[in-house]
Formats: C-alpha cells, sequence, structure tokens
C-alpha cells in the first residue's frame, strides 16, 4: 500500500463497517463494540500500520487523546515503573501521557491541573493527593494511583499496605524483635497514615503493645527526611532493636543515621523499608522490604481511567493489589538479651 492505511481500509480488513472500526478503535466508544469485533479491529489496525488521526477526532469527538500524569517527586525511583505501566495502556489505547512533576507543591499542582485542563486533557492520573484533598480538576475524569482520600468518592489504585506492613512486622517478631519502632511517612498522605496504623495494628496483634508509641513522622517520603525522624526515634527509645520505615527512601536515611549513631545494621538494629524500589537490593546491606505491583499499578490505573471516560457515571472503584515481602539482609535475629 504506497498511501497511509485509513479507517476504511482497517474496516475492510476485519470485515466490519467503517463505524464499528471507528467506535473499536476510540477508548471513549470501545464499551459499545462486542470485545471479540474490537479484538479483531485492533488486529486489522496492527496489521495495516493504522495510525488514529487524534486532531481529527478531537475535533468529532471533543477529546483530546490525552491524559495527564502528576507525580510528587521525578526523584523517587518507585515513581518510574508505575508511570511506565500507565503509559504503556495509555499508548496501547490510543492515549498519550501528559507528565507533571510538583516536587510535594501544593500550589504546583494546581497550575499544572489548570494548564493541562486548558488543553482540553481528558482526564487525570495522580500521584499527589493528600488524604483531606477534595477531587482535583472535577468533573474531569480522575484516578488516584498509589495514594486515596479520607472521604473516597474518586477511583483510585494502591498496594496492599496494610497487608505489607503485617508482613514485616511478623518478619521481625519472627526474629525475635520485641521492640520496634517506626518512622513513618507523612501523616498527610494515605500512604503513610495507612502504614501507621497498620503498625500499630500489627504490634497490639503480637501483644508488642510498649512500642507502639516508638513513632516518629517524617517530615516527607525522602532519605533526608528518614535520617533526622531516625535520630529523633533513637533519641526517645534507645532501646529499639528493629525499625519499620514508611517507605525505602525512609529507610536509606535509617541507614545514615544509625551508622551516624554508631550503630551496625542488622547486627545491633533491623531495618525495613516499603516498595521495593530498583536498587535497593544492592544497598550495603541489601534492604528488607515489601515488594509492590509498580507496573501493574499504573496499568490498571491507565485503565480505570479510560473506564471512567467511556462511562463517567460508572461506580467508582478502588483497586488493591497484592503485595509480597522481600527479606534479605538489612534485618536479623535479635539478640538475646534484646529479646
Amino acid at each position: 500500500m504506497d498511501r497511509a492505511p485509513t479507517i476504511k481500509d482497517v474496516a475492510e480488513r476485519a470485515g466490519v463497517h467503517a463505524a464499528t472500526a471507528s467506535r473499536a478503535l476510540n477508548p471513549a466508544t470501545r464499551a459499545m463494540v462486542n470485545a471479540r469485533t474490537a479484538g479483531r479491529v485492533h488486529e486489522a489496525a496492527r496489521a495495516l500500520g493504522y495510525a488514529p488521526n487524534s486532531a481529527a477526532r478531537s475535533l468529532r469527538t471533543r477529546t483530546s487523546s490525552v491524559a495527564g500524569v502528576i507525580i510528587p517527586d521525578l526523584r523517587n525511583p518507585v515513581f518510574p515503573p508505575i508511570v511506565r505501566g500507565i503509559e504503556d495502556a495509555l499508548r496501547e489505547a490510543g492515549y498519550m501521557a501528559l507528565l507533571g512533576n510538583t516536587d510535594g507543591d501544593p500550589e504546583r499542582e494546581r497550575e499544572l491541573v489548570a494548564a493541562m485542563r486548558g488543553r482540553q486533557t481528558d482526564g487525570f492520573i495522580l500521584a499527589t493527593s493528600r488524604r483531606d484533598d477534595t477531587v482535583p480538576g472535577s468533573p474531569v475524569p480522575t484516578v488516584l494511583v498509589n495514594r486515596r482520600i479520607d472521604g473516597g468518592g474518586v477511583p483510585s489504585v494502591t498496594a496492599d499496605n496494610a497487608a505489607g506492613v503485617h508482613l514485616l512486622v511478623r518478619h521481625l517478631a519472627g526474629l525475635g524483635h520485641t521492640r520496634i519502632g517506626h518512622v513513618a511517612g507523612p501523616r498527610s498522605a494515605s500512604t503513610g497514615w495507612e502504614r501507621y496504623r497498620a503498625y500499630l495494628d500489627a504490634i497490639t496483634s503480637l501483644g508488642l503493645d510498649q512500642a507502639a508509641k516508638a513513632v516518629e513522622f517524617a517530615e516527607a517520603f525522602t532519605e533526608a527526611a528518614g535520617h533526622a525522624a531516625t535520630l529523633d526515634l533513637f533519641a526517645a527509645n534507645p532501646g529499639l532493636t528493629a525499625v519499620l520505615a514508611g517507605n525505602d527512601l525512609i529507610a536509606l536515611g535509617c541507614y545514615s543515621a544509625l551508622a551516624e549513631l554508631g550503630r551496625t545494621v542488622p547486627d545491633e538494629v533491623s531495618v525495613t523499608g516499603f516498595n521495593d524500589m530498583p536498587f535497593v537490593d544492592r544497598q550495603r546491606p541489601p534492604l528488607t522490604t515489601v515488594r509492590i505491583p509498580h507496573y501493574e499499578i499504573g496499568r490498571e490505573a491507565a485503565r480505570l481511567l479510560l473506564e471512567r471516560i467511556g462511562s463517567p457515571e460508572a461506580p467508582t472503584k478502588s483497586v488493591v493489589l497484592p503485595v509480597e515481602l522481600m527479606a534479605r539482609a538489612s534485618t536479623g535475629p535479635a539478640k538475646p538479651q534484646d529479646s
């Protein structure tokens, strides 16, 4: 074929009407087409190398086929695989992602949302929401990723924070630790708050109530904030033998703070993280943590957004994906006198 393939070419190859092919290739109308027929159309489009004319479709449907993706910190290694999952799923549906970074600044987030809405963005995937937020960008379809808000009402995709914390606390208790502290993430973020609440619950369920107040909240999910909070935690609780950190970056801050205090990991203090971000298995010592399905979280968030764009009145869904304990050398048995 010497010319670029058209929707009619796709329709002929798939054996359907051109209108059906068009609906099957448009995420906003795909639900109107039988799944088997839609699959046949997509296969025909791939075989022909057909690329939808997004500008023309925007004029017809008043959509842009662009989704805004806003994250709090590009330097945090947990986000690139999530964003990759989002991008891959959006691209398969004929959408592109417009990425923005807030550096944790709420004003910057508002600016990004406003700027993206000005470009007729069809919806948002936000990893920046705080627990007390209302729906940013409403009534534009919005999905929260790795975060939730207390009021609910917004689709979200998260890892199972509570299950992950319980895995970590049981792991430490199984090694003989009875004095387990927690350097929590910020209270304002659902990830920080849910993991903190799960820590209290796990400590209580194992009969380790004496440690339930050994908590310091880090100001941010960063190594520097983790370092500062760990110093405060041990100033108030010098007898701790294990620390459960709110995420992997905070755990790295625990490492440096404990080194500053002259405490070795794991001989004197065991340390755990959360997220299993890239390269924590190469730290010294390799970090015991909870693996979350980063890429799958991103793909599922994109899927929920596309579903929301196609059916704005559909019931709100909250998806919680399973996690896995990754036991490594940063945790070891408590010394007999410490247990």
